[in-house]
């Protein structure tokens, strides 16, 4: 999302750009002595404030926060700056879409992991990360080759985050065949292996010793009597059969059998060869045996060179392997890595570069593993191994961007991407990217050309760059026509007009701002850049309302921390510290006030100006939040408990399950992750490692950690998580009723009221499955007596399945009425009343959540229906712009499918199948208007 980013969109205050050690402002100034002297006189909170004039003490300690913020700066509209995206972003999403599906159809087998990598680099952009995983599944899945396998898995690795499991190692063998550090090295095509259970069994006492004898004795009984020839090396002289030693490779055949005088001597000299005496048994033994597992590894390596000096493909491959099965850390991987590289052992390079991918990002922090990857040279050496690509590149380059995003090893590395790039696509990543990040590093100079050379690799997005580098370079009226100019020759979008504000004044510059935010509601900035002007205005009513906004339907940090700036300097001291430690639940490193005040002393500061709370008044707090569906609220008090008591698993995961609620992916798996590794039992550490799993498409896996949670200890959590997978995965009516069992199972347990009013509202979600209304309305009831306020929306569908209407729509009215600015409260009521009413509602949902597709489709459906087929088709047009929603696109196919247009039709289709290839409507229509074209007569 980008909102969790965290991207700081203030830069300083030129009044006060010296900074302290303490990350106030330097010199002593007025801001480090307010906050000092707030925190010697905290203020008292705002229900004591009601004092006369006389008592002017406390009035002026009041006031002592917003003069420390105003000592800061108040944020300035000249100042802000909308974000420029990392990702590929195509002029016509749509067509990009529908263009990948039909050369993925026509793409042959052992072609599919490209173009799904490609698909992963269109999906990145987009703000359900599942779509991303799935792709690189996908790839995995139909990977050939043994470098591409191991990138992947470790890639998929990555995006869980595995690193931050205590007690996880990097090559620990995960169960699933996918992502397994032993499948990833065995080559060849098995896209049918994705259920397969992983056949890992590798051994955990393994380890490297260079020290142990060369056990190169066994048994040889009557064949010494064949030998009939010798190597001498040194004093030393090895009996060997010629025949064998000759079947090694060519070269030893025309040695030992050609015209050379050594094939007519019993005695070769055999000294200047690189290899000892008793590598030299190794080699006899192994042309006898075909294995080198009785010998210990520095033999092996000599048995490497002896293979690659005289083309021993057997006995090379055999020894590759062998040593690739030794890396089982980052000390064995670079201990072989150099010797791998040194004898073009592909396996053993494999497996080290396995290694330092999956303990990304820490393993780039070690210079021997940074110089072979970011070096031109040691991309060389890579290549020569057969590992150096741009698959590597483009993971090692995401990974070093959220590392640290403005590092020479970022950029470098980038630059390697682009090195590796062939297509077109990878070139456009390749080079927008590194234009962005040399952005970020204010040299604007390089990221004009990147950008450039993006453009001309056919990536128009990146125009944005090359006018943001030249208003950088003070170029501004140059930037103004590069937007100007992208506007009349492509389709407008919001972000063009985004961009072209910045580059204009007053009437011109509101006017792009409103154009954009029309276009695309959803965009951030223009709601940004108006509330900061109501400011300078000093309309802070105004402009709080503005950001709201925004922050109703995607909730972000920067936007977090407008509304507490707004709020500190109206004495709203409770708001402000609400949102800020929501703001820290989403990035707990961010840096308030321009970078310079750690978000956490702001915390402290707020904390002086509001009554404490206990951790008991915080759980009635937090049934109140929950109460009235105010998701940001419930997540600053979960925040405060947490600061009380920081080791609660339990709170850590109810975290996670709010930020899902929000959109927040990424931060909701971090507060899992913490979750798991706060864990005090075994059955709930399992419970959390099976939310991981089923949130990164793993629903098998995750049901195995909860029947394993629930044969260790009966709990809520492991019973609701099984039947939660399980509802997802098996919706038939023998499913329901096990998952009935399982939730009534959960109930049965020891739980909080919150969680069990979440279980009393499942359980009458699939009593509604399996026709069981008055069951399901005594659960809704029984939730909605414990404050799950949600449950009102369930008793309203079945009141609409009984035929009342009226009392559906009034149990709607209810929740509205506790859920103030909920939109889908306002969505789910317009199912329950007459078309005039339902268009109110609808818009008023759509003003509240502008993401929230239903609307859009029934207001195009109503078009349809009142023969308005252009209207219905521009109304999803519009959304589709900057929400590529799968029932968006089906829907639209199946109007130009109605109007004739099956060119239209088919490409809405194919677009839509990009997103969701199994979706099954779409699949049938799509195969009915291929029907129908093929039924046209010829033109």
């Amino acid at each position: 999302m980008e909102g969790c980013k965290g991207t700081q969109v203030y830069a300083l205050n030129p009044s006060g750009t010296t900074t302290t050690t303490n990350g106030f402002g330097g010199g002593g100034g007025v801001g480090e002595k307010f906050l000092q002297n707030l925190l010697a006189n905290p203020v008292r909170s705002r229900s004591d404030r009601n004092f006369p004039a006389s008592q002017s003490k406390d009035e002026v300690n009041m006031g002592v926060l917003a003069e420390a913020l105003a000592s800061y700066g108040l944020p300035k509209t000249d100042l802000l700056e909308p974000q420029i995206e990392f990702c590929l972003k195509p002029m016509n999403f749509v067509e990009t879409l529908a263009d990948v599906y039909c050369r993925m159809e026509g793409c042959a087998q052992f072609g599919k992991s490209k173009m799904f990598l490609e698909q992963c680099a269109i999906f990145r952009g987009l703000p359900d990360p599942k779509l991303f995983r799935k792709c690189l599944l996908s790839a995995r899945l139909h990977a050939v080759d043994v470098h591409t396998k191991v990138v992947l898995s470790a890639w998929l690795r990555f995006e869980r985050r595995e690193d931050e499991l205590i007690g996880v190692s990097a090559m620990d063998c995960c169960g699933r065949s996918m992502e397994c550090p032993g499948s990833a090295l065995v080559t060849g095509y098995n896209p049918e292996s994705a259920t397969d259970p992983c056949m890992c069994h590798r051994g955990e006492d393994t380890e490297i010793n260079m020290d142990e004898e060369c056990s190169t004795s066994s048994s040889r009984g009557n064949e010494e009597e064949d030998f009939d020839m010798s190597f001498c090396i040194g004093d030393d002289e090895v009996r060997c059969r010629r025949f064998n030693i000759a079947s090694l490779s060519r070269p030893f055949e025309v040695l030992l059998y050609g015209s050379f005088m050594d094939s007519r001597r019993e005695k070769i000299n055999f000294s200047n060869n690189g290899i000892s005496a008793e590598g030299m048994k190794a080699a006899e033994m192994f042309s006898r045996t075909k294995s080198v597992d009785s010998f210990n590894p520095d033999i092996v390596l000599e048995l490497l060179s002896l293979a690659n000096k005289f083309c021993c493909d057997e006995m090379k491959s055999v020894c590759d392997a062998y040593l690739a099965s030794l890396v089982f850390d980052m000390d064995s991987a670079m201990l072989l890595f150099e010797y791998g590289l040194e004898e073009n052992a592909y396996l053993l390079v494999a497996a080290c570069l396995q290694v330092c991918l999956r303990e990304l990002p820490n393993s780039m922090h070690n210079p021997n593993v940074s110089r072979l990857f970011c070096s031109s040279e040691g991309k060389d050496r890579l290549s020569y191994v057969g590992h150096a690509s741009f698959l590597l590149y483009y993971f090692l380059s995401q990974a070093a961007m959220e590392d640290d995003l403005k590092s020479n090893t970022t950029v470098m590395l980038l630059e390697r991407m682009g090195e590796c790039a062939s297509e077109g696509w990878q070139k456009q990543l390749a080079f927008h990217q590194l234009g962005c990040v040399m952005l970020e590093r204010k040299e604007y100079k390089d990221a004009q050309k990147w950008f450039e050379a993006a453009v001309e690799a056919g990536h128009v997005y990146s125009l944005v760059g090359i006018a943001r580098s030249k208003y950088k370079r003070g170029h501004m009226y140059k930037a103004y026509k590069l937007m100007d100019s992208l506007i009349s020759d492509y389709t407008p979008s919001g972000w063009m007009y985004q961009e072209r504000s910045m580059y204009c004044q007053g009437k011109e510059k509101t006017m792009d701002l409103s154009t954009a935010s029309e276009l695309d509601p959803t965009l951030s900035y223009p709601y940004k850049y108006r509330a900061v002007s109501k400011v300078e205005e000093n309309r802070l009513g105004p402009a709080i309302s503005e950001i709201n906004k925004v922050l109703g339907f995607k909730i972000s940090p920067d936007c977090l921390e407008l509304r507490a700036w707004f709020l500190i300097v109206l004495e709203e001291y409770e708001g402000a510290l609400r949102d800020v430690r929501a703001l820290l639940t989403l990035d707990p490193h961010y840096m308030m006030f321009h970078g310079k005040l750690q978000g956490e002393h702001l915390v402290e500061l707020l904390s002086h100006n509001v009554q404490p709370c206990s951790q008991a008044d915080c759980w009635m707090q937090l049934y109140d939040r929950w109460s009235s569906v105010d998701d940001i609220g419930s997540l600053a008090v979960v925040h405060h408990m947490l600061a009380n008591d920081p080791g609660k698993s339990l709170l850590r995961f109810r975290q996670s399950l709010l930020l899902l609620r929000l959109n927040s992916h990424k931060a909701a798996m971090r507060s899992l992750r913490e979750a798991r590794n706060q864990a005090t039992s075994e059955h709930e550490r399992l419970v959390y490692e099976g939310w991981i799993l089923y949130d990164t498409g793993y629903r098998e896996e995750a049901i195995a950690k909860a029947e394993e949670s629930i044969s260790n200890q009966r709990s809520f959590e492991a019973f609701f998580l099984k039947a939660y997978v399980l509802s997802e995965t098996s919706p038939d009516s023998e499913s329901s009723l096990y998952v009935i069992q399982l939730l009534e199972e959960a109930l049965r347990c020891p739980s909080d009221g919150l969680r069990k009013g979440q279980a009393l509202s499942n359980l009458a979600s699939v009593y509604v499955d399996v026709d069981n209304l008055d069951n399901a309305i005594d659960c809704y009831t029984n939730a909605l007596n414990i404050k799950h306020t949600r449950a009102h929306q369930g008793l309203a569908r079945v009141y609409h399945l009984k035929d009342q209407r009226k009392l559906a729509y009034d149990e709607m009215t209810k929740l509205i009425e506790k859920a103030k600015s909920n939109a889908s409260a306002y969505e789910k009521r317009s199912e329950y009343c007459d078309r005039e009413m339902a268009k109110s509602d609808l818009s008023m949902a759509t003003k509240l959540d502008p993401l929230r597709t239903y609307p859009y489709r029934y207001k195009a459906a109503v078009l349809m229906d009142d023969h308005k087929e252009a209207e219905a088709i521009a109304e999803l047009t519009k959304v589709i712009s900057f929400k590529p929603d799968l029932q968006l696109l089906h829907l639209r196919a199946a109007f130009h499918d109605s109007m004739g247009d099956l060119t239209s039709a088919i490409r809405d289709c194919e677009a839509a199948l990009c997103l969701d290839s199994s979706h099954t409507d779409t699949l049938d229509l799509y195969q009915k208007v291929q029907q129908r074209v093929k039924e046209q007569p010829p033109t």
